[in-house]
Parts: structure tokens; C-alpha cells; sequence
């Protein structure tokens, strides 16, 4: 009875989360709605028994992406009425779209419970020793059966980082670029300029400051 009251109450709470994520106005409120969202699966997968899964959504989507995402809405300067305006004239697709999606879902769960073997699967759902862990079976699945897709989407994440460095580095007109190593050829002589100006005399700085260079 508990149980089901934990896990009824925690899957409302994401759906709701999930929703607000959507309609709310402010995007630092749509990200905060969103961690709370990420919280609350966490603790579903918990209370399922796949402790590793939920600990895991909360160091990784929590602690890294959603915080990134904060910090990158908050530093952003957003226009929100023209964000507003942007929603509004692309709901009618986003209605669609979101109607193909649950479609597919539906299509999809109802061809599982009707196939041939989901009786098979429904008896028997998984092969996992009894004298594991959770995360030594998941362990022990994703690097035995699993190997080669698990290497595969480790490279598609290596092409993702090197593509997004290549395209953050390239040279682009009107935008300062950092020289490593003319900063590691720096010397002290360069860097530092000791002036002793004469009382009342100023300082040359080759700033023009609007009144002639001082």
C-alpha cells in the first residue's frame, strides 16, 4: 500500500513537472520545473529497485546538464516577448507533432502486449543472477552483450565534442581568438613597463579618451 502510494504520488509529480516544463512563461522557471521533473523519476527508479539508474539521473542530468542549462538561460539575454510570440505561432505544429508522437507510443505499446512473444516476455523478465547487484548486472550486460553498442554511441559522443570544439574554434571575421602560444612566449619584459613620469607630467597610455591621447 505504501509503495503504491510512493510511486503514484512521485509519477504525478513528474508528469505535472513535465507539463509545467512546457507551459511555463519564465525559461529559468521551465529549468527549474525540469530538475524538479528529473528528482522525481529518480525516485521512481529507486523505489523499483534500479538504485544505480536513479543515483545516476541525479550526478548526471541534475548535477551537469540541468545546471548547465541554468546557468546558460540565466546568462543569455533573452527577449521574452518575442519568445512568447515565437510559441505561439508555432503551436499549431508543435500540436501535431506532439499528436503523431503519442500515436507512434500507443501504436507502439499495443503491437508489444499483442505480439507473439510478450506472454514469453511478461513471464520471464530478465536473466539477472540473483547474487548480483544492480549495478553489477547492468555492469555485466553493457559490457558483455551490449559491448559494441555501447562503444559505438561512446564514439557518436566523441564526433558530437570534437564537431562542437572544430565549430566553436573556427576562425571567424570580427571575433578575437586566444594564441596559447603566444601567451607561453610571454616574458616579463614584455608584460611589465616600468614608467617613472615627472611630477605633475602624466602618464602615455595611447588611450585617446576623447580629449587627445594621454
Amino acid at each position: 500500500m505504501v509503495q503504491a502510494f510512493v510511486f503514484w504520488m512521485l509519477a504525478a509529480i513528474v508528469v505535472a513537472s513535465a507539463v509545467m516544463v512546457i507551459v511555463a512563461r519564465n525559461p529559468v522557471h521551465s529549468v527549474l520545473w525540469l530538475i524538479l521533473a528529473f528528482f522525481n523519476a529518480a525516485g521512481l527508479m529507486i523505489s523499483m529497485g534500479a538504485e544505480f539508474l536513479g543515483m545516476i539521473l541525479v550526478i548526471v542530468y541534475v548535477g551537469a546538464v540541468a545546471v548547465l542549462f541554468l546557468f546558460v538561460v540565466m546568462m543569455l539575454d533573452i527577449d521574452f516577448e518575442k519568445l512568447r510570440g515565437g510559441f505561439i505561432r508555432n503551436l499549431p505544429l508543435a500540436l501535431l507533432v506532439g499528436l503523431v508522437i503519442a500515436a507512434e507510443l500507443v501504436l507502439v505499446a499495443t503491437a508489444w502486449q499483442m505480439g507473439p512473444l510478450a506472454p514469453t516476455a511478461l513471464a520471464a523478465p530478465s536473466g539477472a543472477r540473483p547474487d548480483l547487484t544492480n549495478t553489477q548486472a547492468i555492469g555485466t550486460i553493457l559490457y558483455t552483450d551490449y559491448i559494441y553498442a555501447f562503444q559505438a554511441a561512446g564514439l557518436i559522443l566523441l564526433v558530437a565534442m570534437i564537431g562542437a570544439i572544430v565549430l566553436t574554434h573556427r576562425a571567424r571575421a570580427g571575433v578575437k581568438r586566444q594564441s596559447i602560444r603566444a601567451q607561453q612566449d610571454r616574458t616579463p619584459a614584455d608584460a611589465v613597463m616600468l614608467v617613472r613620469p615627472q611630477v605633475g607630467a602624466g602618464v602615455d597610455t595611447g588611450v585617446d579618451t576623447g580629449e587627445g591621447v594621454r
